[in-house]
């Protein structure tokens, strides 16, 4: 009989990847943005279909963490959308494309 995956292993934490936010293990795609995305309207399904180096269980175990430490994984998302914001306001307006 094949063992199976223990759950607990698809997340993790690095100190030196991603500041220590959880993230899914073997990549530097974090919880927060999982979560992320999928607050925009996208499936997981879809998450998988745009980043095909995920699968399935991957995008699930993050979605699994951040409804149970939604606190924390908001905090994440609230952080780096400021920190956009002081790089946007800092570095000025994007040039038009033309």
């Amino acid at each position: 009989m094949a063992s199976g995956i223990e759950i607990g292993t698809l997340i993790d934490r690095d100190p030196k990847i991603r500041g220590d936010r959880p993230k899914i293990t073997g990549t530097g795609l974090t919880v927060s943005r999982i979560a992320g995305w999928y607050k925009l309207g996208m499936s997981p399904e879809e998450i998988v279909l745009e980043y095909p180096h995920l699968t399935l269980a991957q995008v699930h175990a993050a979605l699994a963490y951040y409804h149970v430490n939604r606190d924390e994984i908001e905090a994440d998302i609230a952080a780096e959308g400021a920190a956009a914001l002081h790089w946007e306001e800092r570095l000025g307006p994007k040039p038009a494309h033309r």
